[in-house]
């Protein structure tokens, strides 16, 4: 699978949502993604569904696979609660592009993080659960990190948090030297 960066256009979408199914660690996930409806759902055996809207009338962006990154244009609900979403807006550095949710429901805090060209680190209160990689599609993989003794492990919830962000937002950004270089070339007349 190749991800696609950050920071440049995603490929032409079709018209129809794509649902795309994997199994992994936390059994068979299906991801379906509709960027013209902006809507993401995220289900799986034993895991909490995940929805992303984006509200009505929001002109979708290409290069987002949700279609923005404004979250009062932005809903996640995980296993039916409504969470606070907040994805940065992505300009000239890998960590411009992250994506944060707060939970209540769970008193925690997730980020998702671009750490190489494609993929980007899934972290809860600062501390890594795994790395994913995600087309712009609705596929996405998952690279799990192994639970310390002491640590709280990662859990269905963690995973279909995971899966949501990074089909909702992509994964990975191309490095600042890039995107530097990118937004200026983009000023050249």
């Amino acid at each position: 699978m190749e991800p696609f960066p950050a920071g440049r256009p995603w490929p032409e979408r079709e018209a129809a949502p794509r649902v795309r199914t994997r199994l992994g660690v936390f059994g068979a996930v299906r991801i379906e993604l509709d960027h013209e409806a902006g809507a993401l759902d995220v289900r799986g055996d034993g895991l909490p569904p995940v929805e992303i809207r984006r509200a009505p009338h929001t002109v979708p962006e290409s290069h987002v696979p949700i279609g923005t990154r404004d979250p009062e244009h932005l809903t996640l609900l995980v296993d039916g609660a409504e969470e606070t979403l907040r994805p940065s807006k992505g300009f000239l550095t890998r960590r411009s592009y992250r994506v944060e949710v707060v939970s209540g429901a769970r008193e925690c805090r997730y980020l998702l993080v671009p750490d190489s060209l494609g993929t980007s680190r899934l972290l809860r209160d600062e501390r890594l659960l795994g790395v994913f990689a995600s087309s712009g599609d609705g596929r996405v993989s998952a690279d799990w990190e192994a639970a310390g003794e002491s640590e709280r492990a990662r859990d269905p919830y963690d995973a279909s948090v995971g899966y949501g962000l990074a089909a909702a937002f992509g994964t990975g950004a191309e490095p600042m030297w890039q995107l530097t270089l990118n937004a200026a070339l983009d000023l050249w007349p």
